[in-house]
């Protein structure tokens, strides 16, 4: 996700075709050997979110895709709760923007190079909902200063017409949806609106891989060509949203009778080297 359009409809088509990845191998989680943890947030406790940790994008630009939402800080739209984050996105009958909701960010608290980076979500449902979790860099100062030659990693994306279909990718100079060129790949899981699992990413100066749960789906690698193949060698911050609608989001309209619609994370933890 990001300030630009994005995934249009021959997108799905390429996600066999540039996710170097091996689609899909159970039973092997993340090797946690030789790491430390080194920041996170369980959530374990009330109101607003720890401000050392926590900030906000706000406003309703429509964010480059499109998007129908107005993003704030209100406690409607983002809190702490029952040892959760939660994320609500809002229906306001009668009201411009229609919809409010929350990006929350560590810019400006927190930003990492390399490591791996575990977030147990739960999703919300319904046409028009579409949540991400992903990560920018905290400087920009590659090519042209801005996207994608700074990079993006997306680590979770979903799409509420289609339930169940978990996407991760990356963009950068050389390799980006614009171009039809983005690696990135899919998974089909399961009650992923009704249940907690675990987006993982792995993240070293060769390669990235993106998990559900133990499953690794996705791998992009380094291919040597500099800052053009692999602007991820500095860091990156966090950014947790609930978009509505949006050219991705929205292809197949906005349900308004399904909010309000919320996406529940129970920890996030970042681990890097010992």
């Amino acid at each position: 996700m990001f300030l630009l359009n994005k995934y249009l409809a021959c997108s799905l088509l390429l996600m066999i075709l540039f996710a170097s990845c091996k689609d899909n191998v159970a039973g092997n989680p993340p090797d946690s050997s030789g790491l430390q943890l080194v920041w996170s947030d369980e959530f374990e406790y009330t109101g607003s979110l720890d401000s050392t940790k926590w900030g906000y994008d706000i406003g309703a630009s429509g964010w480059g895709n499109n998007e129908l939402q107005y993003y704030s800080s209100d406690p409607l739209n983002v809190r702490a709760e029952n040892g959760v984050m939660v994320i609500e996105a809002r229906r306001h009958e009668g009201r411009q923007p229609e919809y409010s909701s929350a990006r929350v960010v560590t810019r400006g608290r927190a930003g990492w190079t390399y490591g791996r980076l575990e977030i147990r979500a739960k999703l919300p449902f319904g046409r028009g909902t579409w949540p991400a979790i992903w990560m920018l860099p905290m400087q920009w100062n590659y090519g042209d200063g801005g996207w994608p030659d700074n990079g993006e990693i997306d680590i979770m994306e979903h799409v509420g017409y289609d339930p169940g279909v978990i996407h991760a990718s990356t963009h950068c100079h050389t390799y980006n949806w614009p171009n039809n060129t983005q690696k990135t790949a899919v998974i089909n899981v399961q009650n992923v609106q009704t249940n907690f699992h675990t987006y993982t990413l792995e993240w070293d100066s060769e390669k990235m891989s993106a998990y559900v749960d133990t499953i690794k789906y996705f791998t992009a690698e380094n291919d040597g060509s500099g800052w053009q193949g692999w602007p991820f060698n500095k860091h990156f911050y966090l950014i947790l949203n609930i978009a509505v609608g949006g050219n991705w989001g929205g292809a197949q309209g906005v349900d308004n009778s399904i909010f309000p619609q919320k996406m529940e994370i129970d920890y996030v933890r970042v681990y890097q080297e010992k």
